[in-house]
């Protein structure tokens, strides 16, 4: 069987450690055992590393500890993510002013992994954004991308 190709939006490495939110915390745990386990292979990319350059110092290192312990391949900015994330704010998926979202998104498309994984509801996982983004991606040769919090992709026994 294929181990599903995953993208870690930003939101996934700051929920790790959300002790004030501890359903999704305990969610972000299990999802990074997982991925431990060999279940997801994990991705994220530069634009998530950007933002979370903005952390605080401890966190910041606590984060990007994450990246090197499991194993997340970082993908690189391109101009293709880049014209993929422009239409998809140009098709009124995600406002102007969350340029970042879309780019998360592009960044997955482009990449050719099989979802991405976020906790942002207010523009990526959301049912809007998901048929959306399949009509753009179709339009411009893409293949269809799941996009899901983490509580949708974990094995819950």
């Amino acid at each position: 069987m294929k181990v599903p190709k995953i993208y870690l939006e930003t939101s996934v490495f700051n929920f790790m450690f959300a002790d004030d939110a501890p359903d999704k915390k305990a969610d972000t745990l299990k999802l990074f055992a997982e991925i431990k386990a060999g279940i997801f292979l994990p991705y994220t990319s530069n634009y998530v590393t950007e933002e979370l350059d903005n952390a605080a110092a401890e966190k910041k290192i606590k984060m990007f500890r994450l990246i090197s312990d499991y194993g997340v391949t970082i993908l690189q900015k391109s101009d293709e993510v880049k014209r993929l994330a422009v239409a998809y704010i140009n098709e009124g998926i995600i406002p102007v002013k969350y340029e970042a979202d879309a780019l998360h998104i592009a960044s997955a498309t482009v990449n050719d992994l099989d979802f991405i994984v976020s906790w942002n509801f207010r523009h990526i996982v959301k049912r809007k954004t998901v048929i959306m983004t399949e009509v753009v991606n179709v339009k411009y040769n893409y293949r269809k991308i799941g996009i899901f919090s983490p509580t949708e992709v974990i094995e819950n026994e």
